[in-house]
C-alpha cells in the first residue's frame, strides 16, 4: 500500500519538471566563439550493471537491529529504472536525477510516518483509495495514447485522398485596401478677438456623414483597383495607389502571400484557393471593414509523402481525444452543495481537414 502512495506523490512532485527551459539560439551573424562555445571535455563513460547500486541511503535501514555502516538501503539500477519507467517512460536524465533525490527523501519520510502510526486510520485509507484510482487513470490514459498512435498506412492514405483539397498550397499577389479614407481635420485658426495665450479649441471628430463618405470612397476605389488588376496592371503599383488614395503614403504592405492553404486563410478568403492561375478575385470585404483583392500566382498540391507524418499525428490526436471524451460528461453535481456549475470549454479539436496547417496569418 505504501508504494502506491509514494508513486502518487512522485507523480505530483515531478509534474512541474516536465517542461524544460528553452535555450534561445544565438542571433544570426554572431561571432563563431559566441554561437558555438567550446564543448567541455567529455566525461569518461561509466558502465553500471543491472545489479549495481545507483542509490545508497546511508544510516537508513528497514531492519532496526542493524547499526553503523551496516545500516543502509541500496537501490540497484534495475530497481530504479523499473520505478522511473512506471512513472514516465523515457524519462530524461535530468528528471531521473530529480526522481532519485525525491524518492530517497520519500522513503525516509514514509518510514518515519509508519513509526508514528500515520499509516492507519480512515484518512490514510481514503488517501490510498484515491491514489490508486489516480494511478489507474494515468495508466489507462497512457494505454489509450499508445493505441491511438497505431495508425496504418492505409488509414493515412485514405485520409489524404478524402482531404486532398486541403493540401493545396498557393502563392498570391494581394492588395489590401484600408476601410476608409483619412479625413483631414480643418486647420485651426484663432479668432480675432481670442485672448493672448489661449489655444484654439480642439478639433472636433469627423461626423457620421464624413465617416460614411470616407468609407464609400474607399469601397468605390477598391472596385476600380480590381478592374485594373483584371486588365493586368502591376499589383505592387495598385497597392501603393490604394494607400496613397487612403491618405497613407509610404506605408503600403507587401503584396506577396506565399505557402497559403485553405486553413491558413480567413474563412471569408478561402474561396480564392479555387482561382485559376492569373485570375483575380472579387473584392473581399472583411467584417473589420478592410477590402482585399487576390491574384493567384501559382498553386501546387503537396505530395502524400510530404504530409504523411502530419496526417499520422492528426489521426492519432483525434482518436486519443475521442477516447478521452468518452469518459467526460454525463455527470450531475448537486448545485445546492457545490454551487452553480461553470461551463468549461473543451480544448479545440484538431484541424481535421488541415493536419499540417500553419498558424493563420493576420490579413492586416
Amino acid at each position: 500500500m505504501r508504494s502506491q502512495y509514494l508513486v502518487c506523490l512522485l507523480l505530483a512532485g515531478l509534474a512541474h519538471g516536465q517542461a524544460a527551459p528553452q535555450v534561445t539560439p544565438p542571433a544570426a551573424g554572431a561571432q563563431a566563439e559566441q554561437a558555438a562555445p567550446a564543448a567541455p571535455a567529455k566525461a569518461p563513460e561509466v558502465k553500471v550493471g543491472p545489479d549495481d547500486p545507483v542509490i545508497t541511503l546511508k544510516g537508513f535501514c528497514v531492519d532496526a537491529t542493524q547499526q553503523g555502516d551496516s545500516c543502509k538501503t541500496v537501490i540497484t539500477r534495475t530497481q530504479f529504472e523499473k520505478l522511473a519507467e512506471a512513472l514516465q517512460p523515457g524519462m530524461s536524465p535530468a528528471m531521473r536525477h530529480q526522481l532519485a533525490t525525491r524518492y530517497s527523501m520519500l522513503l525516509k519520510m514514509s518510514a518515519a510516518a509508519e513509526k508514528r502510526g500515520l499509516d492507519k486510520g480512515p484518512t490514510f485509507d481514503e488517501s490510498m483509495r484515491f491514489a490508486r484510482e489516480q494511478v489507474l487513470s494515468q495508466q489507462l490514459a497512457r494505454a489509450l495514447q499508445e493505441e491511438s498512435s497505431k495508425v496504418s498506412d492505409a488509414d493515412i492514405e485514405d485520409y489524404y485522398k478524402k482531404n486532398e483539397a486541403s493540401y493545396e498550397q498557393a502563392t498570391f499577389a494581394r492588395i489590401l485596401i484600408p476601410r476608409a479614407k483619412q479625413i483631414k481635420p480643418p486647420v485651426a485658426t484663432s479668432k480675432p478677438d481670442a485672448k493672448a495665450g489661449v489655444s484654439p479649441s480642439a478639433t472636433p471628430p469627423p461626423t457620421a456623414e464624413e465617416q460614411k463618405a470616407a468609407e464609400e470612397a474607399m469601397t468605390k476605389f477598391a472596385a476600380d483597383l480590381r478592374a485594373r488588376a483584371v486588365k493586368g496592371e502591376d499589383i505592387d503599383t495598385l497597392q501603393k495607389e490604394a494607400y496613397t488614395f487612403a491618405g497613407l503614403p509610404g506605408n503600403a504592405p507587401n503584396t506577396k502571400v506565399e505557402k497559403a492553404r485553405r486553413g491558413t486563410l480567413p474563412p471569408g478568403h478561402q474561396a480564392v484557393m479555387d482561382l485559376k492561375i492569373g485570375e483575380v478575385s472579387e473584392v473581399i470585404s472583411d467584417p473589420n471593414g478592410s477590402h482585399y483583392i487576390y491574384k493567384l500566382v501559382s498553386k501546387e498540391t503537396l505530395s502524400f509523402e510530404t504530409e504523411k507524418a502530419d496526417i499520422q499525428r492528426t489521426i492519432s490526436t483525434q482518436r486519443n481525444r475521442d477516447a478521452m471524451q468518452s469518459f467526460q460528461g454525463n455527470v450531475d453535481l448537486n448545485e445546492a452543495y457545490f454551487g452553480p456549475t461553470q461551463t468549461r470549454r473543451m480544448p479545440p479539436r484538431p484541424m481535421g481537414t488541415q493536419p499540417s496547417d500553419r498558424p493563420r496569418e493576420d490579413p492586416d
